[in-house]
């Protein structure tokens, strides 16, 4: 069963992963689950091997595991709460599969644990006002962009159903595989399609809007000159795009350290949703 994953933690852009992935769902067919991730707690724990003299200290230090007892028991309502308000959520959007977990560990490893049983995983990304662009990405999101191999969507604005989408075309063969992703999907079937390239690849934006345009697509294809990812967000902008597509990491991990990643600019400075297709 390929389910989709929408991970929840009750941050600010919980109720954008909520829609999003309920919209995703509904478009591909598939069951809908809600994941919620309770990180481990052991290295947040008080290390009392040297503490000196008892009384006291023993009476403090007994307080302090029941708070932390207590904590991992309000964190678990929290999720329960968070999930079973998910679930109520996409009922009354008109998803009839949706199911909810919730799992001890850290969310990329889980991620992986369940990667068989998943055709799309949407995650959240801050908004551009609490995360300043100079920041970088949130390392959960980078970590499993990196990790995952099946398509995520991030959702970092308020839901609005897509209209028309973007592709962010390269030419390049991870490129080319977006495309024919796109093409054989029903996810985006029926949507106004752009395919943008930023630079001199005349032939292979032929290419890509004759393939979407024999899948059906409307196709708009353009070509446009400058930074890739500054172009990309201002041609979306001035179009109205509600949703960009793009490939994962082009470069290795140690070139991305010294010279950067289209990628990372992207999700970094696009105000829609942006699909990433492995």
């Amino acid at each position: 069963m390929n389910n989709v994953i929408a991970c929840i933690d009750g941050a600010s852009y919980t109720e954008s992963v909520c829609d999003y992935a309920t919209w995703a769902a509904k478009r591909l067919g598939t069951p809908l689950e809600f994941l919620h991730v309770l990180v481990r707690q052991d290295d947040a724990k008080v290390d009392a091997s040297g503490s000196i003299g008892l009384g006291a200290q023993e009476s403090l230090l007994q307080e302090l595991s029941d708070l932390d007892e207590r904590r991992s028991i309000i964190a678990r309502e929290h999720g329960r709460q968070l999930l079973e308000g998910a679930k109520q959520r996409a009922i009354a959007a008109g998803t009839q599969q949706v199911s909810a977990r919730q799992r001890h560990g850290e969310l990329i490893e889980t991620l992986v644990e369940i990667e068989t049983d998943t055709r799309l995983y949407v995650l959240g990304q801050h908004d551009h006002e609490a995360k300043p662009k100079r920041f970088l990405l949130d390392h959960n999101l980078e970590s499993a962009v990196r990790t995952l191999h099946r398509p995520i969507l991030v959702a970092n604005s308020k839901f609005a159903e897509p209209q028309r989408f973007m592709i962010a075309f390269d030419g390049s063969a991870t490129g080319r595989k977006t495309v024919e992703m796109v093409a054989d999907s029903p996810l985006l079937r029926g949507l106004e399609c752009h395919v943008v390239t930023v630079g001199n690849a005349v032939e292979a934006l032929r290419w890509a809007s004759e393939r979407l345009d024999g899948a059906g697509f409307q196709v708009t294809s353009h070509q446009l000159d400058g930074e890739p990812a500054n172009a990309l967000a201002n041609y979306a902008q001035q179009q109205s795009i509600n949703m960009m597509v793009m490939g994962a990491y082009g470069h290795s991990r140690i070139r991305h350290l010294v010279v950067g990643s289209t990628t990372t600019a992207i999700l970094r400075q696009s105000k829609v949703p942006v699909l990433i297709l492995r």
